[in-house]
């Protein structure tokens, strides 16, 4: 679905991506895995159109998504949750969630992508008329992912949705992307520090240090992989 051949992005004279190859499979999680400064934020900005590369080629399906508008990239179905999620703490969780699907015509078909999005998270649906500067971390990490399904991604780009929260909270996180590929089909492409609980629900990982490939492997290899783990992973 998703094809990333030579990949180079430069900030200024810094390297920041060079030279990555990456493939993702149609409903399927692919984990990003490495230290920080290694490039994984570059990359997903890299796919999402936010950042240009120096060199190199991102196609879904086929198509190349290098020379497009943002706009383009998100009308073709390819959705980006960044680092702390980026929700508008002065709007509510309704007015976050419904902000997700704004450029698609059809409210009808709006309404309902709101409906199953508080299927998916019930503590959202409690807090709907709140603020979202009165949610925990944890809540509006998940209305950071709500309001990018409400548009009907079918890639969903997401970075380090762990950071800073509790472990129950982060298995809760991993579970929902699990399930999106699993029952909807959805594709994930998932940056994450947190290695351990990205390979528990990943089908591939690829590891990057200094803005290069290192590894990428089957998840349950590179979980299996000792060496690898000790030297890029942490544990």
């Amino acid at each position: 679905m998703l094809e990333v051949k030579g990949l180079t992005v430069h900030y200024g004279a810094v390297r920041a991506l060079g030279g990555v190859d990456l493939s993702v499979d149609e409903g399927s999680v692919t984990a990003v895995l490495g230290a920080n400064g290694a490039g994984k934020t570059t990359l997903l900005r890299t796919v999402s159109g936010l950042l240009k590369p120096r060199a190199g080629s991102v196609e879904l399906d086929g198509r190349e998504l290098t020379r497009l508008p943002v706009e383009d990239i998100v009308r073709l179905g390819v959705a980006h949750v960044p680092q702390s999620g980026g929700v508008i703490t002065e709007l509510t969780v309704e007015e976050n969630l419904r902000l997700g699907g704004l450029w698609r015509r059809d409210r009808a078909a709006l309404t309902r992508r709101v409906a199953e999005m508080y299927e998916l998270f019930p503590p959202l649906a409690e807090r709907r008329a709140r603020t979202a500067a009165t949610l925990s971390g944890g809540e509006r990490q998940m209305l950071a992912l709500a309001r990018a399904l409400t548009g009907g991604p079918r890639l969903l780009l997401v970075d380090e949705p762990s950071l800073g929260l509790a472990p129950r909270v982060v298995a809760q996180l991993m579970a929902v992307l699990r399930r999106l590929c699993d029952e909807d089909g959805r594709t994930v492409l998932l940056v994450e520090q947190n290695a351990r609980s990205a390979l528990s629900v990943a089908d591939r990982a690829v590891v990057l240090d200094l803005g290069a490939v290192v590894a990428a492997e089957a998840a349950a290899t590179l979980a299996a992989d000792d060496r690898l783990r000790h030297a890029y992973l942490g544990f």
